[in-house]
């Protein structure tokens, strides 16, 4: 298509600022970013889209028009929602090196002018090719019930007989057309994906996996509304791109069938601005939880943002969750971590607590994620697990408080589980200049104690970052109780400690008068003898063998073994 055939569209929004004589200017494809040099990722005759966050003053003007001019763009369109309207430097620059400039009204979004210019730019080379793509278009624009991704790969298979597949960063399917991929063939192209990327070498890139050849095309996300990369490119973003893989070799494809899969990597890449949008809620309610524990805000205020928070985290639930905290640090050799690397963490975090076995919607759609810094935090709900039942001539009213008040041990986080399935991926994608460090918290069962879980978190990812490896967790299992005697512990954690053992006993005396933390101290007073802790409380033996199997059920606990006995000791005598 020509540049001019832009002007004649009014839904594109497009004034023409400079550049008349040279608007005969084919157009091959399209691209969005906000990079200060985006030189890499341009193979010539595109439309360049920016919203001009690279422009800091009047003097970055001129390189980055000279920058499009070397590398044989046709036109740049700039956005006019960040600064209100086109910078007249611009304007100038564009004039100097004839480049013709549009300008982009703010109510249009990038997502439409490259929507159509994908479809028009596959009409002109080749109508059959472009049918596929205008079904495309529609089938995505059509909202889920239109199949999303998955149509568009189905479409692929069909009209182009292509198998390919829509991956993270970590090799998890997210669509696929067919035959699912297996595990280890996604995480093993997503891991040659992101090494060839940190290469700097541009897109498809070609992989081999047990004698089969893939070619992998880059899905990114540099959309209107996206966080704009640093200069510094590629380190940060690969690790949150997803990415097209296609059970062919590109290598020795014409121009028009690679340009039309650079094409339906941008419709994907709506998709995935699409869930991002959807996930603005979740981010927003973690973060807001995370100032209030952070300021110190009253356990009522925290305990009600917790109400709000669970219907949307775990809609149906019916009953408060428990909650477990988990903190993640994405650091590069060389340089202090700031807002990019907490929102590369913020993203890596959310795919990472990604349950694989999960069919259907993301369970990240359940997991609240906010950043701080170069530090991302997670807000993960859980729903109780109902303990087992209790011995015998325990009242029904009894067994069903058991279910609140029985831990989340069936469904609670484990650091290693968590990156057993992601680590080698990651790994390629961190080189040889980057960490990523994780550190998980037990649950919590109340608002008191979300905070000592924050920290407790936080203590687990410096236990983590000690260690060898591009890619570490550990857990609050590894924080040995003797450790929270060591003075350089934060009183935060041992106040965690405390409450993951005491607070359900606590809570279920309020509830039910039922004394076992009474219990638990003459119990541990008399060295585990049942006469002589029997007599000591005038009760009967069989009343407290009850008891003590409360005790064991609501905290997971069993108080025959020395080190459970040890652990409760200095929880009571540190609270």
């Amino acid at each position: 298509m020509r540049l001019r055939a832009l002007l004649d569209t009014d839904a594109l929004g497009l004034r023409l600022l400079g550049g008349e004589d040279e608007l005969d200017r084919s157009v091959r494809g399209v691209m969005t970013t906000d990079l200060r040099d985006p030189s890499r990722y341009l193979s010539g005759g595109e439309l360049v889209l920016t919203g001009l966050a690279w422009r800091r003053d009047a003097s970055d003007s001129e390189p980055f028009v000279r920058i499009l001019v070397g590398a044989g763009v046709a036109g740049l369109a700039a956005g006019e929602a960040e600064l209100g309207t086109v910078p007249d430097d611009l304007v100038q620059a564009c004039l100097q090196h004839r480049l013709p400039l549009f300008a982009v009204d703010e109510t249009v979004a990038f997502a439409t002018i490259t929507e159509h210019v994908v479809r028009q730019v596959s009409g002109e080379r080749a109508g059959d090719l472009a049918a596929v793509v205008d079904r495309h278009r529609r089938l995505m624009t059509s909202g889920p019930a239109g199949g999303g991704p998955e149509v568009v790969l189905d479409l692929l298979t069909s009209d182009l007989d292509l198998r390919a597949w829509v991956l993270s960063p970590t090799g998890r399917q997210i669509a696929g057309a067919g035959k699912p991929l297996a595990g280890h063939v996604g995480a093993s192209l997503a891991g040659q994906h992101l090494a060839a990327t940190r290469t700097g070498r541009r897109g498809p890139h070609r992989a081999e996996v047990a004698g089969t050849t893939y070619s992998l095309f880059p899905i990114r996300n540099n959309g209107r509304g996206a966080v704009p990369a640093p200069p510094h490119e590629v380190r940060e973003s690969v690790l949150s791109d997803w990415l097209l893989a296609v059970e062919a070799d590109a290598g020795d494809w014409p121009a028009a069938r690679l340009d039309l899969l650079q094409g339906v990597t941008q419709l994907i890449a709506v998709e995935r601005d699409r869930r991002d949008a959807a996930r603005t809620v979740r981010r927003r309610l973690a973060q807001e939880l995370l100032e209030l524990v952070q300021a110190g805000a009253a356990p009522a205020e925290i305990a009600a943002r917790l109400r709000v928070a669970a219907p949307v985290l775990l809609p149906g639930l019916g009953t408060a969750p428990h909650w477990q905290v988990v903190v993640a640090r994405v650091e590069w050799a060389g340089e202090e971590a700031d807002l990019a690397g907490g929102r590369v963490a913020q993203a890596l975090l959310e795919e990472i607590l990604v349950d694989p076995a999960v069919t259907g919607p993301d369970s990240a759609d359940r997991i609240a994620v906010a950043h701080t810094g170069g530090e991302a935090v997670a807000l993960v709900p859980l729903p109780a697990v109902a303990p087992a039942p209790a011995p015998g001539g325990t009242s029904g009213a009894d067994v069903a408080s058991g279910d609140r008040d029985g831990e989340a041990r069936d469904s609670t986080l484990h650091a290693d589980a968590l990156l057993a399935a992601v680590r080698d991926p990651l790994s390629a994608g961190l080189a040889d200049d980057g960490r990523l460090t994780l550190g998980v918290s037990a649950a919590v069962h109340s608002a008191e104690g979300l905070r000592g879980a924050l920290e407790e978190a936080r203590h687990a990812r410096r236990v983590a970052a000690a260690r060898p490896g591009r890619v570490c967790a550990a857990g609050h299992h590894e924080l040995a109780s003797h450790v929270l005697l060591l003075p350089f512990v934060p009183d935060d954690v041992r106040r965690a400690f405390t409450a993951r053992l005491l607070d359900p006993l606590r809570d279920y005396d309020r509830r039910h008068r039922a004394e076992l933390i009474e219990t638990l101290e003459a119990f541990l007073d008399c060295d585990g003898s049942w006469t002589r802790c029997a007599a000591r409380l005038h009760l009967h033996v069989n009343t407290l063998r009850y008891r003590v199997g409360r005790i064991e059920q609501l905290t997971g606990r069993d108080l025959s073994r020395l080190e459970d006995k040890l652990d409760f000791f200095l929880a009571l005598r540190m609270s």
